[in-house]
């Protein structure tokens, strides 16, 4: 057994006459978080739907725990869990029958079925809940029974696709918690996301994906590293001439906001180089209200890979 738990090697999917994959090529190590990031329209969930069965590519390889995801999908299937974007769970059933009915789907006796649906219950924090119908639980309910359903069979591999989507911060910052706990457990997670926050705290390694093909992979660090430079952000006081604020740094490979009244400048971070740049702006007689010194984002890292947010929308829409 390798120590890739997934391989995938020049993936390619079209949609009639619309390119979707076009030739990706990554390995996530046993015991690891892959964060695959990109806008919506990228090729994330077409990648999740390969990788589990769902979808069958129209070129290249995909290996899940060494198995061909075409040519032993059964195999694979034994290996994974997965969760998509929306929750799969049956809204007229309690949460404790739809873990039950999971356990049984995969196999388990229904006395094993039942230890695990009350270990996850309690797990997620669902054990209040457990005997409630689904279509009474919060869009956070609803998410972690999803989560749970994935994992009651103990997969090794387990997919996440864009799971903290449309949760509240609560929610979002539990299922981070529950991911965190299955790597330390020994799971191996591929988790798609458009939260760059999101990628910077759960993955040990970064992929992004945009229009189809991996731009970049790396740790967080290694691709902060691309951006390279810190940024010295200013804020303007009301009274002050805006205009004026960005003669006085025109040249510093400045960005601004002038409805926030905030300036931006690329700096190597010396305290020379600060205080030559305050110095400009007191004598073109500008007054600030705020001053931080920021190193480089994710958000940094994808607008220079790619020209746009992360956020943003593309033509093709969730694929």
């Amino acid at each position: 057994m390798t120590d890739d738990a997934i391989v995938i090697e020049d993936l390619r999917k079209n949609f009639k006459d619309v390119k979707v994959l076009e030739g990706i090529d990554l390995k996530v190590e046993r015991g690891t978080v892959l964060a695959l990031l990109g806008p919506n329209g990228a090729g994330k969930t077409t990648t999740i739907r390969i990788l589990s069965t769902l979808l069958q590519p129209d070129d290249g390889r995909a290996y899940i725990n060494g198995h061909d995801v075409v040519k032993d999908p059964d195999a694979v299937r034994a290996s994974i869990g997965l969760t998509g974007q929306y929750a799969a769970v049956d809204e007229l059933l309690t949460g404790r029958e739809n873990l039950e009915m999971m356990g049984r789907l995969y196999h388990l006796s229904k006395a094993d079925s039942r230890t695990r649906a009350e270990e996850m219950l309690a797990e997620f924090e669902l054990t209040d809940a457990a005997n409630r119908a689904v279509k009474t639980y919060s869009g956070g309910m609803k998410r972690r029974l999803d989560v749970a359903a994935s994992l009651i069979a103990a997969p090794p591999i387990l997919f996440l696709d864009e799971p903290t989507t449309g949760l509240d911060p609560r929610s979002r910052l539990k299922v981070w918690d529950i991911v965190q706990q299955l790597v330390d457990a020994g799971a191996t997670i591929f988790l798609t996301t458009q939260y760059l926050d999101e990628a910077d705290k759960l993955a040990d390694r970064i992929a992004v994906l945009d229009h189809g093909r991996i731009i970049a992979e790396g740790t967080a660090d290694e691709l902060k590293e691309k951006v390279g430079k810190d940024r010295l952000e200013v804020t303007v006081t009301k009274e002050s001439d805006f205009d004026a604020a960005l003669r006085a740094v025109e040249g510093a490979a400045a960005q601004s906001d002038p409805e926030e009244r905030r300036v931006s400048v690329a700096m190597e971070g010396g305290v020379h180089e600060v205080k030559e740049l305050l110095d400009r702006l007191e004598r073109a007689g500008v007054k600030i209200e705020g001053l931080a010194l920021h190193k480089p984002t994710l958000d940094d890292v994808f607008l220079h890979l790619t020209g746009h947010e992360a956020m943003e929308n593309d033509q093709v829409t969730k694929k």
